[in-house]
């Protein structure tokens, strides 16, 4: 019931507070500027079971849900923002992206953005903000029939390979290309691949410079690490536990478990670095490092914690936790 009251005595106002302290914890985690940062933003769906505000019907995910937007850079977490799913899910992503692009240049003028995201956010308003500001883009572009009749130069090539060897083929091109909505021609990556089961023609559109083949490989498909991280957060951290009437309830339920995500990462990040536990997903550090039986004793000088003698991990508890007070700043110097 404590619990239940804070959920529901929260506002927006608040809730804007503790997103911009995300940013904030973002930005103080580079002692110097960093060159570039690419910003991954993902939405996925999250299901619920009562009649919940703002919740809908998704045909594509065959449930009712929620549609909450995400964005990493990197594995650490920058927003995370629960919507409602009868929208485009592209919906708030050039507000948030410009909001952040902002607070990033703030404080680094000199720092490269990187816009990247999946076909659901390919809108041509949000590529003409980031032309207009400097901010590059690479994002995937769902294949209609005239992007297909322009890579048939690249698709006759892979499937003619493919039968003269039985081997997958990967070849890439570009070309330009504008819908009739958009407001200009942009340059469009293909990757044409043929394998057993046929044709897996893929593209991507974008400005940044590079060859399509490096661009596709190394850059936008590492998008796929935002995926990962997602499902630390539904599965590992119950971000998915949106189960208050009130909307903005479940908005702090979700603001609390990225709370709780960014805490797990900064552990991971800093406190792991070397250890067996280094790349270790959150609810494998919840499992070993958290989730133990002991004893705690406090006095007015210290405070103990006393583990048992049979606890498997005690030695590597005990590296960790060298390691992380030789992070913890001292009172005089801030």
């Amino acid at each position: 019931p404590t619990l239940c009251r804070l959920e529901n005595r929260i506002d927006r106002k608040a809730l804007a507070k503790i997103s911009e302290v995300f940013v904030e914890t973002f930005i103080r985690s580079y002692k110097r500027a960093p060159d570039e940062l690419i910003l991954d933003f993902d939405a996925t769906d999250d299901s619920v079971y009562g009649n919940q505000e703002m919740r809908f019907f998704h045909g594509y995910y065959d449930d009712y849900c929620f549609l909450p937007l995400y964005v990493f850079c990197g594995s650490q977490l920058l927003v995370a923002y629960l919507r409602p799913s009868n929208i485009d899910g592209a919906m708030y992503s050039r507000g948030i992206l410009k909001l952040l692009v902002e607070k990033l240049r703030s404080q680094w003028p000199d720092t490269r953005i990187i816009f990247r995201g999946d076909s659901g956010f390919c809108r041509w308003r949000l590529m003409r903000w980031c032309d207009k500001h400097g901010v590059g883009y690479i994002i995937g572009l769902a294949g209609n029939d005239v992007l297909y009749r322009q890579a048939v130069p690249w698709t006759d090539q892979s499937a003619e390979q493919f039968n003269q060897t039985g081997l997958k083929q990967r070849i890439f091109g570009q070309f330009m290309y504008a819908a009739q909505t958009w407001d200009c021609q942009r340059r469009v990556i293909v990757k044409a691949e043929h394998l057993i089961q046929g044709a897996n023609t893929r593209f991507i559109v974008t400005n940044l410079d590079g060859e399509p083949q490096k661009l596709y490989d190394e850059v936008y498909c590492q998008r796929g690490e935002a995926e990962n991280r997602i499902k630390e957060q539904q599965l590992g951290l119950f971000a998915d536990r949106t189960s208050c009437h009130d909307f903005v309830a479940n908005q702090f339920r979700v603001l609390l478990s990225a709370a709780a995500y960014i805490l797990m990462d900064t552990l991971r990040r800093e406190g792991l670095v070397g250890t067996e536990l280094a790349n270790a997903q959150v609810d494998t550090i919840r499992l070993k490092l958290l989730k133990i039986g002991g004893r705690i004793v406090s006095s007015v000088r210290r405070i103990v914690l006393h583990l048992s003698g049979g606890y498997p991990l005690k030695e590597l508890f005990s590296i960790i936790l060298s390691s992380l007070r030789c992070r913890v700043p001292s009172v005089e110097s801030g």
